[in-house]
């Protein structure tokens, strides 16, 4: 499947990239992001702007879970247009009655049927629920291991934008 869901814990909620960096760092990750897929989604190649949307991508965290330690590790950073961006929260796209929004991608971008459709998402809820009931511990050293690179990059990016 190209697109997945990637349902955090509620025990995770909150507990994030963006709030554990400053805006300024947190506004470099994620333009490091956006520019290193072109604008584009790199899921589906669209943009926000394609689906009607005033901006292009969304930066989005994904994590990997070790269920025995449970702990939840950073594994990176990709640029999503909002479409699929929605979909990898589909809790809070429910939330915000846009469930159908959610089928319809996961339709087209894994050639899904609507029954196939349905079926991932409450597999993917019934995953979710699993999980919520931990508390994680949430490991988010792969900026350390990341992140001087990336700064160096975009250090580089402004530098040849201005000459």
């Amino acid at each position: 499947m190209k697109l997945t869901i990637e349902l955090v814990p509620r025990t995770s909620w909150y507990n994030n990239v963006r709030s554990n960096v400053s805006d300024e760092r947190w506004n470099e990750l994620r333009t490091h992001s956006y520019n290193k897929a072109k604008f584009c989604c790199e899921i589906c190649d669209e943009t926000g702007e394609d689906q009607g949307f005033d901006h292009k991508v969304e930066c989005h965290e994904i994590w990997e879970y070790d269920e025995y330690k449970h702990v939840q590790r950073l594994a990176g950073l990709i640029a999503l247009c909002p479409l699929c961006h929605k979909t990898k929260h589909v809790g809070l796209a429910q939330l915000n009655g846009e469930e159908d929004l959610v089928i319809r991608q996961l339709m087209k971008v894994n050639d899904m049927d609507e029954s196939q459709a349905i079926g991932y998402i409450l597999n993917s809820l019934r995953i979710w629920n699993e999980r919520s009931v931990f508390e994680w511990n949430v490991d988010i050293s792969w900026l350390e291991k990341n992140g001087d690179s990336l700064t160096d990059l975009l250090s580089k990016m402004n530098k040849f934008r201005k000459k």
